[in-house]
């Protein structure tokens, strides 16, 4: 079995993020980036496969920059085998269709039993790119999956839904969109920090796979949510229920 998993570079999702003074957007300026948190569950969902199921091979694939070689390296110490980066322009904002169509290029060109991605990038939250890819392939797809089991030609998805549990069978290849209780994902140690360096990792081009990046839309303004106000303690239900009424007006 040979698994492809997407992965993108994003703001950490420890640092605050700062919108521009002209609101054009996010201010990016000495910004620690680092892998999304859902794609790095499939990385690891993925080489945990690799490691039980006897899956050949590992492939990491992201678009973006020249930097984002960093998350691919990231993604090869955690067990992948190689990575593909399809560089963009530095600032390029590449949207979930475009990244579908150049991921079906790159599946197409694998051929992959199974691709895991992450469901959706906690920089945009368009939670998109999963679903395109399956349409566009025209596979099967197990989105916010908790649980993924293989078996000889299918995988079996548990996913999280608004009732509870949805436990699905697909036939492989299949695509399958990871959620937060699917793993916990390990920490890349020092000696395979240092094998990923030695690991390969093309690098190609759009334009390589007939794909035009070109964004549909565009951001008019971008501003901060408004800071929250303090709340007020009340001596009764009664006063309680006032506040409600006259200042809240909920009630």
């Amino acid at each position: 079995m040979k698994i492809v998993v997407p992965v993108k570079r994003v703001v950490d999702y420890n640092v605050k993020i700062r919108v521009k003074p002209d609101g054009s957007g996010i201010d990016l300026a000495n910004v620690k980036m680092s892998m999304n948190p859902f794609d790095e569950i499939a990385v690891e969902e993925a080489v945990r496969l690799k490691e039980k199921s006897g899956a050949q091979e590992v492939v990491v694939v992201s678009i973006g920059p020249a930097k984002a070689q960093e998350t691919l390296r990231t993604a090869l110490a955690i067990g992948a085998d190689r990575a593909i980066l399809i560089e963009t322009a530095d600032g390029t904002n590449v949207e979930p269709l475009a990244v579908a169509k150049l991921l079906k290029a790159v599946v197409e060109a694998e051929k992959p039993d199974l691709v895991i991605l992450g469901k959706q990038a906690i920089d945009d939250d368009s939670n998109q790119t999963g679903q395109m890819l399956a349409s566009l392939l025209d596979w099967p797809q197990g989105t916010f999956a908790s649980k993924v089991v293989t078996d000889a030609g299918s995988v079996t998805v548990t996913r999280e839904v608004d009732g509870g549990l949805e436990t699905i069978k697909l036939k492989l290849p299949a695509v399958v969109t990871t959620d937060l209780r699917l793993n916990e994902p390990r920490y890349p140690s020092l000696p395979n920090i240092m094998k990923a360096k030695k690991k390969p990792l093309d690098v190609k081009k759009p334009e390589d796979f007939g794909v035009d990046v070109s964004p549909r839309l565009k951001v008019l303004k971008t501003t901060e949510p408004p800071t929250r106000k303090a709340g007020v303690k009340v001596g009764s239900v009664a006063e309680l229920v006032q506040k409600l009424k006259t200042e809240a007006g909920i009630l």
